[in-house]
């Protein structure tokens, strides 16, 4: 046969095996419907509204393969307000997404779809990600489990912590780098340490809120409750207006048990910052334990008003309510916990 005739045959023999394999890609990949594509934008606003058909849009957006890896953040931000075996099915797949932003978002979902005894196991192999910021994104999730909820991953786990803890000390010295420098150390129980690197975070920005409230706590668990009583104190005359202290100052309090004089401090972070949910669900929780039962009822209702999504002050109210014997108010929250999500565990479980 002439090389001209067989150089021509395995020209079009390339040709259409190039035809082939573009055919079967085509067929394989899955169709999606123009009306899915142009729901994205509805979707997103019925989770972080809180509307009926929440959870099935969101799973729905979700699902598309085709979706940008920035859209696909934004929507795991609204994941954990709706848990099912599915959102926990989503999460997972993307924690193997090939961009390092989605892998951080999935790692965000699962730390709120899973008890945090229970995470270690599907967010453990993250512990030796490619990507550095993928690594201590894991290692967030899974600060200050216990060497028996980590497993077989506690080694992987320490390993991620050290070189964590090498590239931060060895980095420029921010406020922020000793602040994240300080949590590792508490995370080792290496007290000594994470004072020092607070106590350099507070010379570079001595107002700095977060590492003032860290180093209350490393100070208490260095059984030097009287100094951490007093920093406190001067951080309150100084700032008697900031809502983060007022909260610190319950929670400290709650933390020694006195939770009558607790319900003060939190009530005042709420009263200063009347929009912050966690606030108000610290303040709700810590009522109940005093039997204050109305007004616990009551904040957990004013966080639903203001955020309908907020699944977790919404099913706490359902228990509140029932404790009560008020059942016509459960069966209502019930009733619009499944229009949200019919696959919610608590409505599964019978709540």
């Amino acid at each position: 046969m002439p090389s001209s005739r067989r150089y021509l045959l395995f020209s079009l023999g390339i040709v259409l095996m190039i035809g082939l394999v573009a055919l079967w890609r085509h067929s394989s990949t899955p169709q999606i419907p123009e009306a899915v594509k142009r729901g994205y934008s509805e979707a997103l606003a019925q989770a972080r509204n809180g509307l009926p058909g929440a959870a099935r849009m969101l799973y729905q957006q979700l699902g598309r393969p085709d979706l940008s890896p920035k859209r696909r953040v934004w929507l795991h931000a609204e994941l954990p307000n709706y848990p099912s075996p599915q959102a926990l099915k989503l999460a997972d797949a993307d924690l193997h997404n090939e961009s390092p932003d989605v892998r951080r978002a999935a790692i965000g979902s699962i730390a709120g779809l899973v008890p945090t005894g229970q995470r270690s196991l599907l967010l453990g192999p993250l512990l030796d990600d490619d990507d550095s910021g993928v690594r201590f994104a894991a290692v967030n999730a899974l600060l200050g489990l216990s060497p028996d909820d980590l497993g077989l991953y506690f080694g992987a786990m320490q390993l991620a912590i050290d070189t964590w803890e090498q590239q931060l000390e060895d980095g420029p010295q921010t406020t922020e780098s000793l602040y994240q420098l300080a949590r590792l150390y508490l995370h080792n129980a290496e007290l000594k340490k994470a004072q020092q690197a607070l106590e350099q975070a507070l010379r570079l920005q001595p107002n700095n809120l977060p590492a003032v409230v860290m180093q209350i706590e490393v100070l208490d668990k260095q059984g030097q409750g009287e100094a951490a009583r007093q920093l406190l104190a001067r951080q309150l005359q100084s700032q008697p207006q900031s809502a983060y202290l007022q909260h610190a100052l319950g929670m400290w309090l709650l933390q020694h048990g006195q939770s009558e004089y607790a319900v003060l401090g939190l009530a005042k972070a709420v009263e200063l910052e009347p929009d912050n949910r966690h606030y108000r669900y610290d303040l709700a929780t810590t009522l109940h334990a005093e039997q204050e039962l109305e007004a616990a009822q009551k904040q957990l209702q004013e966080i639903v008003q203001r955020y309908p999504a907020d699944r977790k002050a919404r099913v706490l109210l359902i228990n509140y309510w029932k404790e009560t014997g008020q059942l016509q108010n459960v069966q209502i929250l019930l009733a619009k916990l499944e229009q949200l999500n019919p696959d919610d565990p608590a409505l599964q479980q019978g709540l």
